[in-house]
């Protein structure tokens, strides 16, 4: 299958309004390319580790937009038969039509015809297994060696939703959980993502999970996920909702009943949340954090402490930083 990419230069304030324009006459899923740097609430919401700082916005975009290519050359737009000259002159018309109204800048428009590529699945040649310590990660699409069959298996493909595995704030939890967790064990796990903390911990010998995430996208994620490691849903719970500031959330989780409680997000959230969770911990119950890069430690191990926990040792890898504490 090969794709015809129109591209039109613009800026960052026209987006939305040319994405528009553009959907209505039949160019859908837009590719946008710029250098505007995530809000702070984006990056709260996205609950992944501290994003390395890009290149300064400069204003520009680039928006992509595809249309299938048939084999005897023509294009199809909204079911109708077309050409790539008819596409230019449609969008450099709406184009034109914006400008009397608002700056689109350049608003030039340039064609290009993409390789034959399987979008749903070219990606998987850049996620292959790996392992931590003893556990071996696999993606879906690979198959387990003989020699690997006696191992702590993870089964867990990228997604929408944060966590493979990779990142050494997810590889400090996951050492933690596996040192803490027993047979015994109520985890609640805040920002949970593709839900790999919560898996493994279950896989570990806990007996029960509850996680939390602001993303819906991990629903799909947890459910699949766990399905592909074998872990039956009565042992996994899921929930979408912020427990720092939603009291529906907080009640849902339940008070004083978990044994431990893990959270792989940002520092600058690990503040507010710290106060909160303690709530929800058991007396004894141990607080595993990470997502925390080095020169934060100190504002995230203060902030423990000041939430009446106790801090029983910090763990790096990298320039990543893990805090483990314990409530009474």
């Amino acid at each position: 299958m090969k794709w015809v990419k129109f591209k039109i230069k613009t800026i960052t304030d026209a987006e939305d309004i040319i994405i528009s324009a553009l959907y209505d006459i039949g160019l859908e899923g837009a590719q946008i390319e710029d250098k505007v740097p995530l809000t702070a609430l984006e990056k709260e919401q996205m609950f992944v580790d501290i994003l390395p700082d890009g290149p300064a916005d400069d204003g520009i975009a680039w928006l992509s937009f595809f249309v299938e290519k048939k084999d005897d050359g023509s294009l199809e737009v909204q079911g109708e038969a077309t050409d790539v000259e008819s596409v230019v002159k449609k969008v450099e018309q709406e184009l034109e039509d914006l400008r009397l109204f608002c700056d689109i800048g350049e608003g030039t428009v340039t064609v290009d015809e993409t390789e034959d590529i399987d979008w749903i699945n070219n990606w998987k040649q850049y996620f292959h297994q790996f392992y931590i310590d003893d556990i071996l990660v696999i993606p879906s699409w690979e198959e387990i060696g003989q020699e690997d069959e006696a191992k702590t298996v993870l089964h867990i493909d990228p997604g929408t939703a944060f966590g493979t595995g990779m990142h050494e704030t997810t590889q400090l939890c996951i050492r933690q959980l596996k040192k803490y967790v027993t047979k015994e064990t109520e985890l609640l796990d805040v920002g949970t993502g593709s839900g790999i903390l919560s898996i493994l911990a279950l896989m570990f010998g806990a007996k029960h999970a509850v996680g939390t995430d602001l993303d819906t996208c991990a629903l799909d994620a947890v459910e699949q996920n766990c399905e592909a490691n074998g872990i039956v849903p009565e042992r996994f719970s899921m929930m979408i909702g912020n427990i720092i500031t939603d009291k529906e959330v907080q009640d849902r989780v339940g008070y004083d009943c978990y044994d431990i409680v893990v959270a792989n997000i940002l520092a600058d959230v690990l503040v507010p949340l710290t106060p909160v969770v303690v709530k929800h911990m058991k007396p004894g119950g141990i607080y595993i954090t990470s997502g925390i890069i080095s020169d934060k430690e100190e504002v995230v191990t203060e902030a423990v402490k000041a939430a009446g926990l106790k801090v029983l040792e910090v763990t790096r890898q990298g320039e990543w930083v893990s805090v483990t504490a314990s409530k009474g």
